[in-house]
């Protein structure tokens, strides 16, 4: 389990007091469940808002994300709502659902992102974004990789032409390790989670007591073990998938997001893995 923020780091006064998260899995926490949390996921989201919280008793934090969501979607359904909320930070990661379906066109993705953008930061407010992960380590998505390259290099000019914060998850090679995602290899677990909060901290400059975390061994496996493992991720989670492309549904389909409304999310004491 990680450190907490040291006491004398909590006296330091921070520039934002509501932070609003907008996207999809990645930002509604899947991989990463917790009983303890709203929805019964936490996520990178919510151990950043901790964190941050730390500081401030007076510190909201609503996060509109739901899975499965379209860029078009997040801007369609989540935009509107999240900044009515009066957000002076705004995480925004959307694009990775459209990357990943066979067709996906990285430019008009960026010119939907660079909308989101203009919005958002034309409120004064902050805001944070999130390149790709280097699939090139997961042979299912490794076809994939150029289109998120491509994905990538647009999310950093956009950002930068708004003066946006850039979270770069390509360059965390934490994440080319199996042991920080989920069974289902697409969503991240509590070691990934928690990397990408710590990488989000760093980014904006805050000071906080997140510090790596070393991933169990892996156990070994011989050839004939690891293919009945890949067997049943296809059932279990890839054929699934297909099914929900073809007949043009959502896992997101009838979910609500898990913190619609701001509020305290805990202090230093939340801050790590458990």
């Amino acid at each position: 389990m990680s450190e907490p923020v040291e006491p004398e780091e909590s006296r330091i006064e921070l520039p934002w007091q509501r932070f609003v998260a907008i996207g999809d899995s990645f930002t509604e926490g899947l991989g990463d469940p917790s009983a303890d949390s709203p929805g019964g996921l936490r996520g990178w989201a919510d151990r950043f808002a901790e964190v941050l919280g730390g500081y401030d008793g007076d510190f909201a934090y609503a996060n509109l994300a739901v899975r499965g969501k379209l860029i078009r979607q997040v801007t369609e359904e989540q935009l509107e709502p999240a900044l009515d909320l009066r957000p002076d930070l705004v995480s925004v990661s959307a694009g990775g659902n459209d990357v990943i379906r066979p067709g996906g066109d990285p430019d008009a993705i960026a010119e939907q992102l660079e909308y989101l953008l203009r919005r958002i930061r034309s409120t004064g407010a902050t805001a944070i974004v999130f390149t790709g992960v280097d699939t090139g380590f997961q042979p299912v998505f490794r076809s994939i990789r150029g289109r998120v390259a491509i994905y990538n290099e647009n999310v950093r000019k956009v950002a930068q032409r708004h003066d946006c914060v850039v979270v770069d998850q390509w360059a965390l090679e934490e994440l080319q390790d199996q042991r920080y995602w989920a069974d289902d290899r697409l969503h991240l677990n509590a070691l990934g989670h928690h990397t990408i909060a710590r990488a989000a901290l760093d980014a904006l400059g805050v000071p906080h007591g997140l510090t790596p975390l070393d991933p169990p061994p892996l156990p070994a496996q011989t050839w004939r073990q690891a293919r009945k493992g890949d067997a049943v991720w296809a059932k279990e989670h890839l054929v699934p998938w297909v099914i929900r492309r073809l007949k043009h549904v959502s896992s997101g389909d009838h979910v609500e997001p898990k913190r619609p409304e701001p509020g305290y999310p805990g202090g230093p004491a939340q801050t790590g893995v458990r």
